[in-house]
């Protein structure tokens, strides 16, 4: 960093004024967590260096000795911390493994089922936006009238359309996904079960939410949402990781490894896996179940006090670190919510909910996580404080428009000294920066929320 700053100050301030905006801002954002400086310091190891297509001892460039001995500590790691006994670290990102694992396990145009996107779906699980629901045919299940997965459902579908791979996972969903049940589903039609965890991988990893890797055939998960790890993807399997593929022959472990590299993936990332590695070892700490256990309790809290404050939370409450709002129900759009509120310093986002009626860059939902709050310290006592913050900024804001709308600047300043306050109370371990300065919201951002 200090070559960085000599060298190249413009981009070295650009990197320090993102250190100190994140420190100043209260993220509820449901997709990530913050990594470690240790983590990030793997990740910018003269490891990137290296170039070496293929796993270890079976490399098709020289020099991955060490690289080599960095990727099956990866390996060994991930293993140990989802108890499984296959692991493949070298996916780029969970929506690079999803696709991995789907083409090894489907033909072009074979039949997969998956929870819809606007029931809480992803993108990868055959939305037609994705090469997934393009180069695959996608059948989508939904949810109950509790908001809950209507596993009935999916045993219906699963039995008329007889899918090759039935997913189970999603994106935008606060309750306990029922590996087993997915199973006797997958089972009874000869479907594979693929766990799609991205988003719930340090709960399962804790044993805070059901583990599906001797449940499922293949679980997938990305290491960035709640591991703390490096922007990448990971691929794991338990009891059936020698179970035959499509072919009758191949166990799926093999399977895997051709499913990634050389079928989907060049070059792996050295410096990344090794950010991988470490990850794992914090997440097999102490401290780190702890971390997950105040998740949880967070996002029990915060759902809780949201209620009280008169919104509707979405299955009338969470499981997870997720809770879903019906913001729509409070006069404003989803996108108008997430602009108010980023102009106050919270992170939010927009999410479709059931029925939505509004399109995905406007949407009638907001996604709140509570990784990184638990990360900074926050218990369900300070829940009250951030569910107060936001119910400000909302019902500050007036709606012009599905995308438009006003709020006071005096307002606006205030609400930012609020949060930087309960920021600067829990503090995040970032490193590469002096302390956050008070600063007012800038001119531009004062208004109509452009």
């Amino acid at each position: 960093m200090q070559t960085l700053h000599r060298t190249d100050p413009e981009l070295a301030g650009l990197l320090d004024a993102e250190v100190r905006h994140q420190d100043t801002t209260l993220a509820m954002i449901a997709s990530a967590s913050v990594a470690d400086p240790s983590v990030l310091a793997a990740g910018g190891a003269a490891l990137s260096n290296v170039t070496a297509e293929g796993y270890p001892a079976a490399r098709y460039h020289p020099g991955a000795a060490r690289f080599d001995a960095v990727e099956r500590l990866a390996i060994a790691r991930a293993k140990d911390l989802f108890a499984a006994q296959y692991a493949n670290v070298q996916p780029h990102s969970c929506s690079s493994a999803n696709l991995a694992v789907l083409s090894a396990l489907l033909p072009p145009g074979g039949t997969l089922l998956g929870l819809d996107l606007d029931a809480g779906g992803h993108l990868t699980h055959g939305s037609p936006a994705s090469v997934t629901g393009r180069h695959f045919t996608a059948v989508h299940y939904g949810l109950d009238r509790t908001g809950r997965i209507d596993y009935a459902q999916v045993a219906d579908l699963a039995r008329r359309h007889r899918p090759g791979v039935l997913i189970a996972g999603a994106s935008a969903y606060p309750r306990t996904v029922d590996f087993e049940r997915f199973r006797a589903i997958a089972d009874s039609v000869g479907a594979y079960l693929l766990a799609d965890i991205s988003h719930i991988a340090g709960l399962v990893a804790t044993g805070k939410h059901p583990s599906p890797i001797d449940a499922a055939h293949i679980t997938t998960t990305s290491t960035y949402k709640q591991l703390g790890g490096p922007r990448g993807g990971l691929i794991l399997s338990g009891a059936d990781h020698r179970t035959p593929g499509p072919d009758g022959r191949t166990p799926l472990s093999r399977l895997m490894q051709r499913a990634v590299f050389p079928q989907s993936q060049g070059t792996p990332s050295p410096a990344t896996i090794a950010a991988k590695a470490r990850a794992f070892s914090l997440a097999a700490s102490p401290q780190f179940k702890d971390a997950a256990q105040l998740i949880v309790d967070n996002a029990a809290a915060l759902a809780a006090e949201l209620s009280a404050l008169g919104y509707r939370v979405l299955t009338g409450g969470t499981d997870n670190h997720m809770v879903l709002l019906d913001i729509i129900d409070r006069g404003l759009t989803g996108v108008v919510a997430e602009r108010a509120l980023e102009q106050c310093a919270i992170l939010a986002n927009r999410n479709r909910i059931p029925g939505d009626t509004k399109p995905p860059l406007v949407t009638s939902g907001l996604r709140l996580g509570t990784n990184i709050l638990a990360q900074r310290g926050m218990g369900p006592l300070q829940m009250r404080e951030c569910a107060h913050l936001l119910h400000a900024v909302v019902t500050a804001t007036t709606a012009l428009s599905d995308t438009e709308y006003l709020i006071d600047p005096a307002q606006v300043l205030r609400l930012r000294a609020g949060v930087e306050d309960l920021c600067a109370r829990y503090p995040l371990t970032l490193g590469g920066a002096a302390p956050a300065p008070a600063h007012p919201a800038p001119a531009a951002l004062i208004g109509a929320g452009q």
